[in-house]
């Protein structure tokens, strides 16, 4: 039989064990985080109706879909974890408490050309907070503050959430003349990093009869000096222009402010006129999260304020704000940097039991013990030589070997070797429990992250 290649797709990743172990542990310190501000977990279908699905999608996004046929259902995957939200919430609206603060971390898929950094299925790890017909400025302040929480207590350090209102946007295009062309400019405008001021320019110029001169305006504007400070004195030279734009204003005030008050230190955060984002159900405050070092890897970490995204499900007016990690991308990045740490417990087991008799009860049940005392336990039971056995606790990695003879069942002892230092010594299986469990607690220190100033 003709054997076929195993390969992995392009734009899939696929982790080796250890690895993964490092991804899982970036996610349980997330759901921790995200639970310490009182968001349930949530878990939505990977495939929805197309129907449900695109209802309002909008961007470059509607391109990208994965889309099928199965019979007579038109079937599509999802590519972001707030759309499936707002079909959530308005179907479970008579059975769901307001405001309601949800968390979830799932694979999302979007069929984009496959780079480096770049994949068509990836985790998103998001935060939403959705409103009854109402939902509070606080919300949109203390959700950034929440992914500062989140990448500190991961282990980084030097990063900055910049922060921008579509109103102030749409407020100024109004005053430019411009709100029939808005979507277009916004993303056009959403583009500006990775094309630049020249490319955006010419877009606007000739794609969609911008004036060159309010181009060369609307560019400048967005280029306000001065950081979040200097920005905010600006913006109040435009006050009176526009209600819209007013509003925005004001409301970047406002998260800025409360953001100082959720404990985002001022180097963390600043506002930035170009943060547009490219999706179109954002109405109001948006998010963009950059690495201080490496600025060309782009935002690893954004969202913003939508009001009207449960339009196309329900009447009822269900505003939220969220915000979402590239979880997969934020993995690969900080690999490829050097920034995760490889010195942290990556072994699937605290423990390896070397049972040294034919009899397994006796090291069955002393697994059984260390398993109810929460040390995660491996017994290895394969007739292989005892050069080998060690070599197999070695190159996974496990702390600690326990071997178990006759000798040791006798005694009322077990043999306990740490396999970093090399010491070995018999105590009782409760002496035994209360060493390894300090010298996990020793290994297991630091975070998953080594932030390099």
């Amino acid at each position: 039989m003709e054997k076929v290649k195993p390969r992995t797709l392009s734009g899939f990743m696929e982790l080796l064990p250890a690895p993964q172990v490092q991804m899982e542990r970036i996610m349980q310190v997330l759901r921790e985080t995200y639970a310490l501000y009182g968001f349930y977990p949530l878990d939505t279908p990977l495939i929805e109706s197309s129907e449900v699905l695109l209802a309002k999608g909008g961007g470059e996004t509607e391109k990208q879909i994965y889309r099928f046929t199965k019979g007579d259902s038109d079937l599509s995957l999802r590519f972001d974890l707030t759309v499936p939200l707002a079909k959530y919430v308005a179907q479970h609206y008579g059975e769901l408490t307001f405001p309601f603060r949800r968390f979830q971390i799932g694979k999302v898929y979007r069929g984009e050309r496959a780079q480096r950094g770049r994949f068509r299925e990836f985790y998103q790890a998001d935060i939403d907070v959705i409103g009854d017909g109402k939902l509070d400025i606080i919300n949109e302040a203390e959700v950034p503050s929440i992914i500062y929480k989140t990448f500190t207590a991961l282990g980084l350090e030097r990063f900055k959430i910049r922060i921008n209102n579509r109103k102030v946007l749409n407020g100024f295009f109004a005053i430019l003349g411009l709100t029939d062309k808005a979507g277009d400019v916004m993303r056009t405008i959403d583009k500006l990093e990775k094309i630049g001021a020249e490319r955006v320019k010419a877009i606007l110029v000739d794609d969609f009869g911008v004036a060159a001169e309010t181009a060369d305006e609307l560019l400048a504007f967005i280029a306000t000096p001065g950081g979040t400070a200097g920005i905010l004195a600006a913006l109040e030279g435009y006050k009176g222009k526009n209600e819209v734009f007013d509003q925005g204003a004001d409301e970047l005030k406002t998260v800025a402010r409360y953001m100082q008050a959720f404990g985002v230190p001022d180097d963390h955060f600043e506002i930035d006129l170009t943060i547009a984002r490219g999706l179109d159900y954002y109405t109001g405050t948006v998010y963009e999260t950059a690495m201080l070092d490496h600025p060309e890897i782009g935002s690893i970490c954004s969202g913003g304020r939508y009001d009207n995204l449960a339009e196309y499900y329900t009447d009822k007016q269900l505003p939220g704000v969220g915000i979402s990690i590239g979880l997969t991308r934020l993995f690969y990045v900080l690999g490829e940097q050097g920034y995760l740490n490889d010195k942290m417990n990556r072994a699937p087991a605290d423990v390896l039991i070397l049972p040294m008799t034919d009899d397994m009860g006796a090291a069955i049940a002393l697994a059984t013990s260390l398993r109810g005392a929460g040390i995660r336990t491996q017994l290895y039971s394969e007739q292989k030589k005892f050069k080998h056995k060690i070599g197999y606790a070695d190159k996974l990695g496990i702390p600690y070997v326990i071997f178990h003879g006759e000798d040791e069942i006798r005694e009322g002892v077990v043999a306990v070797k740490d396999m970093e230092t090399g010491e070995q010594v018999k105590v009782s299986l409760k002496e035994a429990v209360v060493r390894i469990q300090a010298g996990l607690a020793a290994k297991n220190q630091g975070k998953v992250i080594c932030d390099r100033v």
